[in-house]
């Protein structure tokens, strides 16, 4: 039996209206109450988790939250951190010069501040939205070297985007772990951080083996704990990259995919 759920929320867990359905919010329920653990594994900042945990009673001190996809994971009650691997004011530097080379819009997770960004653009705005934080209009050139970033991202139009992924120097890919969340935000982190390797960090801390462990996701950021679980499950509506390295496709995120999946290998 699978004793490990980790779940994202946008595509995954939220249906494309971004409301949480009560199909969902009861089989977690009864997951959890058949002794699994559940938690949510995000690219938002914590903040932007809050009422989803609140929503599935995942607050209390034997849940923990992942977020900035891998590049913390924290007690959901008290803040304790037992993974964190960030980057740098100049990594959020060199990030911004090449946005600036490509000609699309860039942002950041300062540690400190909250969400950075040298101009606001519409997919910033966006993100401030959906995590109902605050944007800081900041010159990057004004960071510290050392300065406490948590993750960098360019952010743009799809067909802008993928234009600049095309043109990203090797270099780069090299230096950081980059996925892709949406179709308009490329995500750079930490070598050291993903959400696989933060599952696994999550699973090693409870001694739970990897076999009982179970990822749900969609988007390129999801592809690393959907090929490190137990059991890997795509999103019906999930990106290529993402279904290609799962073991199992479930329904969509309008479909209560899911719920769906749980019900399938968890409570069957």
């Amino acid at each position: 039996m699978y004793k490990l759920i980790a779940i994202d929320i946008d595509g995954t867990l939220l249906n494309s209206k971004r409301e949480l359905t009560q199909e969902t919010i009861d089989t977690i329920s009864e997951a959890q109450s058949r002794g699994v653990k559940v938690v949510l594994a995000s690219g938002r900042p914590i903040e932007g988790m809050r009422k989803h945990l609140d929503m599935l009673n995942m607050t209390s001190d034997d849940d923990f939250v992942i977020h900035f996809n891998g590049s913390i994971v924290e007690s959901a009650a008290t803040g304790q951190i037992i993974h964190s691997e960030i980057l740098t004011g100049a990594d959020a530097k060199l990030i911004a010069s090449t946005a600036r080379d490509l000609k699309v819009n860039t942002h950041a997770f300062s540690k400190n501040i909250g969400l950075i960004t040298p101009k606001t653009s519409k997919y910033t705005s966006v993100e401030s939205t959906i995590n109902n934080i605050k944007i800081h209009e900041l010159d990057f050139s004004q960071l510290d070297d050392n300065h406490a970033i948590i993750k960098a991202m360019i952010v743009d139009e799809p067909e802008l985007l993928d234009l600049a992924i095309n043109q990203l120097p090797d270099s780069l890919h090299d230096k950081f772990t980059i996925v892709r969340s949406a179709d308009c935000f490329l995500e750079f982190l930490n070598p050291k951080s993903n959400k696989g390797l933060a599952v696994q960090t999550l699973a090693e801390t409870l001694k739970i083996p990897q076999e009982r462990v179970m990822c749900i996701g969609d988007a390129g950021n999801d592809r690393h704990m959907v090929e490190y679980a137990g059991l890997g499950v795509a999103m019906g509506n999930a990106m290529e990259e993402t279904k290609n390295v799962a073991d199992y496709i479930t329904d969509t995120n309008d479909q209560n995919g899911v719920a769906k999946a749980i019900r399938k290998f968890v409570l069957c």
